[in-house]
């Protein structure tokens, strides 16, 4: 029997040999966690433990999924430990190391990025269900991508395969995160109700990150998401304003000169009287040859600033879900 330290400092156990390899293998111990075999009173990293040799070598030959669940303990413990300790975000921290880690690891990240954007962009051209079909599938495909970010982030390895991976588990929960989020958001924001639309957005950033990695239930971690960034939602709004300043100057300017452009051509077609077929094909045509330029160079502007601003996101979540060490003297 055994005792260890968990991710969230607390010591857990007496637990079997059997249950530490089992934890081993799901990514929750390292080789640096610390155990104490039961009656000998001293506290010595995993790695000093023969017995668990083969598990750790498993471990390290493979990807393990990002903190596949809650540290040691149920679930509403682990809520409750996070509600209770003070959330810290800081964001020149956060940008920085998001921009380390894309220079260190830029084709996997791209790669992953590009493939989830590849996705999201073709469905655009899907008749009728492709809209849907993107809405559905956001939150499962941002799932998989965000543990691709935090196995890299926590040192682990991580393939772009893996943006699948959320088709292979909490597939409904994270379909549904991904899907009500951007639906409520959408419903504050297109009401008129833009501080309460606003405020969800911020809110929420961190519920699919929360199904993908603790394995929440949806509406668990839209709450947790929202009742810890709620006490740093400024500073939560700073990271996401500055992570995606890029894409956010691109699509004032694509809205700038797409109205610029329309308004002679609506106008014209205002003040020309009845107008037949012929004519409004023309003035349509007219306006599409104005917005689809416009509208794939904000696409491509997405398309770069997402590796990054991704990154700084995951940096945030993990100073607000993670892990934290204890600090040195």
């Amino acid at each position: 029997m055994y005792k260890i330290i968990g991710g969230d400092r607390k010591e857990y156990g007496p637990i079997t040999a059997d249950d530490l390899r089992r934890w081993i293998a799901e990514g929750r111990l390292s080789g640096q966690s610390l155990v104490q075999a039961e009656g000998s009173g001293e506290w010595r990293p995993l790695s000093a433990f023969p017995e668990f040799t083969e598990a750790l070598r498993a471990q390290a030959g493979q990807a393990p999924l990002a903190g596949a669940t809650p540290p040691p303990g149920s679930t509403a413990a682990w809520s409750a430990e996070i509600l209770a300790r003070q959330p810290e975000l800081q964001i020149g921290r956060c940008l920085g190391q998001s921009w380390n880690l894309l220079t260190a690891n830029l084709g996997l990240l791209f790669g992953a990025t590009f493939l989830v954007w590849l996705i999201t962009f073709g469905c655009q051209f899907i008749p009728l269900i492709g809209g849907i079909v993107n809405w559905l599938i956001h939150g499962v495909l941002y799932g998989g991508l965000y543990l691709i970010f935090l196995n890299r982030i926590r040192g682990r390895a991580a393939s772009i395969g893996e943006v699948f991976a959320g088709f292979t588990f909490g597939f409904v929960q994270l379909m549904l995160a991904g899907f009500l989020t951007k639906l409520l958001t959408m419903i504050g924001l297109g009401c008129c109700l833009v501080l309460p639309g606003l405020y969800l957005f911020v809110a929420w950033l961190f519920s699919v990150p929360l199904v993908a990695d603790k394995r929440l239930e949806f509406w668990s971690a839209m709450e947790l998401s929202r009742k810890v960034v709620t006490r740093v939602w400024f500073e939560a709004l700073g990271l996401v304003l500055l992570a995606f300043l890029p894409v956010i100057l691109t699509y004032i300017f694509v809205q700038i000169r797409i109205s610029w452009a329309a308004y002679p051509v609506i106008q014209d077609l205002m003040t020309s009287g009845p107008s037949d077929f012929k004519h409004l094909w023309e003035v349509m045509t007219q306006l599409a040859r104005i917005s689809v330029p416009l509208t794939l160079l904000f696409k491509f502007v997405l398309l770069l600033n997402l590796p990054f601003a991704l990154g700084a996101l995951m940096y945030a979540y993990e100073g607000l879900f993670g892990t934290r060490t204890a600090p040195t003297a």
